[in-house]
Formats: C-alpha cells, structure tokens, sequence
C-alpha cells in the first residue's frame, strides 16, 4: 500500500463523522449505530439517504449542501476515495454528511429496519457477467428492503446502457412503475435539477467522452415477490474496450 494512501487512511480516523468497518473489524456483530444514527450521528430526525458506492463522495457532499433538511450518508469500501469527500465535508462543516466505510453487502448490520429513506446508486460497476453483484439487482433490492421505509426511494444514475436496460426491465418486470426514467438525462426536462446536476470525477469523464447520462427514480414496495427478467442485453462496447471507443 502506497504511503499516500496510509496517510488518507490515518487522517480519515481523525475527521468527523467518518466511520470504519471492514468486515474483519465488525467480526459478524452489529454496528453500534445502528438505528441510532440520527440521535448519535446526526442530532436530529430528518430522513437518511445513502449513497451507495460513493468513490470521491462529490454526491455525497452535493446533496448535503441543497438539502439540510435531510442527513447523507456516502458508503464505500475504499477508503483512500471517500477521503475527498468527507475531508470537504469536515472542512465546510457540512454537519448533514457522513462517511461509512464498509462492504455494501452489510448494510443490514448498519442500519436498523426503516432507518433509511432513499438510496442513490451513482456510476456503479454495471456487472455485465454477474447478475447477482448489479446494485440494481433483485438479490440487491431484498437487501435494501431490509433498511428502508416502504417505498422509500432507489434512485440510479448511470453512463451504461447495460445497467440502464436491465434496471429498466427489472423495474417493469416486477411492477416498480419508475417516477422518472430518462435514456438521455441532460436532454430532459430535468437537466437543470440542483440534485441531477451534480456531476461525479467519473461522470465528467463519460460526458467529455461523448456518452449520454440514463437516470431512472423507483419507489421500492415491501409486498411484491422480486424475481429476474428474462432479458438478453448487449454489453457496453466502451467497456469491452477502451473508453475512447464510444456506444452510439
């Protein structure tokens, strides 16, 4: 591990509202904030909203500062990534902001049930070979169900067609009628949402690139048996090779 990273990992314990727990150091046990991170973390009762993969923490960060009325928190395994964020965050005093560093597989020792009112999925892997580690998943949507309020909100932003297409036939399969769902995002009525318009290290990169941004918004019920769509999706070409080699 390079010396820079050790130094991200060192100051990352010094920083407030930054929270470890690698699988090893939770050792099967619950996490001891768990359904106390408003009163614990946070001081106040407004809703959760987590970031799922967070990298950099830019959404993270972005929507704390538009929304103070809601408490965010960015969730990621690399923890030399997440420095950036939650050192802006400790730096502008964004007391609404958090950072769990952490597998996403483990949220339910985490967070308590209900504890959770959205989920934001920002440029994920799209998994194109493995159904069951896609964070738009049914295995993934059985998990969130677990920490959510009924129909809490799953948002997914994303450049890959791939993802966008199996998450928009995942939702219609099982009857998760999208509140928004565009192929083209900066091309709709929506573009100029303070909450759409934040833009990720990754994001920019696709944009520069000539990509085109797919957004879809989907309240998750508790009730309806989730199962997988029967769907053959052509993969990512841009990913299949270099990222100068554009899906059109």
């Amino acid at each position: 591990m390079g010396k820079n990273k050790l130094k991200k990992f060192r100051e990352m314990e010094q920083l407030d509202r930054v929270y470890q727990f690698p699988f090893g150091a939770l050792q099967g046990k619950e996490c001891p904030l768990k359904g106390r991170w408003n009163a614990e973390v946070f001081g106040n009762d407004n809703p959760i909203v987590l970031e799922l993969g967070c990298g950099k923490g830019e959404y993270t960060v972005g929507m704390a500062r538009h929304y103070r009325d809601k408490n965010f928190i960015g969730i990621d395994v690399k923890g030399a990534r997440m420095w950036s964020g939650a050192r802006i965050a400790n730096d502008e005093n964004i007391t609404n902001a958090a950072f769990l560093r952490t597998n996403i597989e483990l949220l339910p020792l985490f967070f308590a049930p209900g504890e959770v009112s959205e989920i934001w999925i920002t440029f994920p892997d799209p998994q194109m070979k493995k159904v069951r580690k896609r964070l738009t998943s049914t295995r993934f949507m059985e998990l969130y169900r677990q920490i959510m309020v009924p129909d809490g909100l799953v948002h997914l932003k994303t450049d890959s067609p791939f993802l966008y297409t199996y998450t928009d036939a995942m939702t219609a399969h099982n009857g998760l009628t999208p509140l928004k769902n565009f192929s083209d995002l900066y091309s709709s009525e929506d573009a100029d949402s303070p909450i759409l318009r934040i833009r990720t290290h990754y994001e920019q990169q696709w944009l520069q690139r000539g990509l085109t941004i797919k957004y879809i918004v989907f309240p998750l019920d508790h009730t309806t048996a989730l199962t997988e769509p029967e769907i053959e999706i052509p993969y990512d070409t841009y990913r299949s090779y270099s990222r100068g080699e554009l899906q059109l």
